[in-house]
């Protein structure tokens, strides 16, 4: 019986350290209209469109990794609008304020009004990075907050982290 408890107290004392190790994380960022944007229409019916884009996105309040602040970063992705409604997925390449970069993977959807945004979400998946932050995982969300015509978006950003040990 002692063993049991003390097996049992060890089994909770790891899980608890595991999740401890999973760091929390929150932003909000501003992608500016896209400096580069390909937009083919597919023919088959109206407003179907295969579209390749890539923007610049800074931190307006930016979050720490690893006690290092986001600074900026460029999102390329590729969606399928069909209608009012816009699946998409890309890649994220963040550089910190030291120079180090976090790459980021993401895909969401997004309901369009005469081609804006009116609400979007992502999912992130954190697959990478240089120098401190070499060998760093994690996972979050961006929820839209604001999409202008001119093409901007602002986001909010929440998730976490797992440096290597």
């Amino acid at each position: 019986m002692r063993l049991k408890i003390i097996f049992t107290f060890l089994v909770v004392f790891a899980l608890a350290a595991a999740a401890s190790a999973q760091t929390k994380i929150s932003g909000a960022q501003t992608c500016a209209k896209a400096d580069v944007e390909y937009s083919i229409q597919v023919g088959d019916r109206p407003n179907h469109a295969f579209v390749i884009s890539q923007a610049k996105c800074t931190w307006t309040k930016p979050w720490e990794i690893a006690g290092i602040q986001g600074k900026e970063g460029i999102a390329t992705g590729f969606s399928e609008i069909s209608g009012d409604t816009s699946r998409y997925r890309g890649s994220y390449v963040q550089t910190m304020a030291n120079g180090d970069k976090v790459h980021y993977r993401y895909d969401g959807t997004a309901t369009l009004k005469d081609g804006v945004p009116q609400s979007a979400e992502l999912k992130w998946t954190l697959v990478g990075g240089t120098g401190k932050l070499k060998g760093i995982k994690g996972k979050g969300t961006n929820k839209l907050k604001a999409a202008a015509a001119d093409g901007s978006s602002t986001w909010d950003c929440e998730g976490e982290y797992e440096l290597p040990k």
